[in-house]
């Protein structure tokens, strides 16, 4: 009886979730998500033509300026100039997505997440350049 019980126990840690997603893991996931979505539209033959009206997005959460981004994202998603995009699944799928990483960052999530840049060419262009802050600036001076 004893054995049955610790296997059932066993098994049931095993396949449950020790522990509930925070803010962050859940922004962070989705906006992996939302990323394997757009390379997924911007390749699919059905909503290639889509993709050609959105932005360049390079979603970050750690920086500030994704929720700008993502508002002004969204208001292309939501009025595609094409209603048949406007009605493929994948669209209204990334439509859906965004609007949950907007609320989740915005509301949900507001004072839990640390932003460690406002680098905001990096979410359209992909590539960070650092910026150092006044006092990292300074020591780097004072060093040569």
């Amino acid at each position: 009886m004893r054995l049955g019980t610790l296997v059932c126990f066993c098994i049931f840690v095993v396949l449950s979730d020790c522990a509930p997603p925070t803010c962050y893991s859940r922004a962070l996931s989705l906006s992996k998500e939302i990323m394997t979505l757009l390379d997924k539209i911007h390749t699919y033959h059905r909503t290639k033509t889509c993709a050609e009206v959105l932005p360049t997005i390079f979603l970050d959460v750690h920086n500030s300026c994704v929720t700008t981004k993502l508002r002004d994202f969204l208001y292309v998603v939501l009025n595609h100039p094409n209603q048949y995009c406007r009605e493929r699944p994948r669209m209204v799928l990334l439509k859906r997505k965004i609007q949950n990483l907007y609320t989740i960052i915005t509301k949900l999530c507001y004072r839990d997440l640390v932003f460690f840049t406002d680098d905001c060419e990096a979410i359209d262009t992909g590539h960070s350049s650092p910026h150092y802050a006044e006092d990292r600036l300074q020591l780097l001076q004072e060093e040569r």
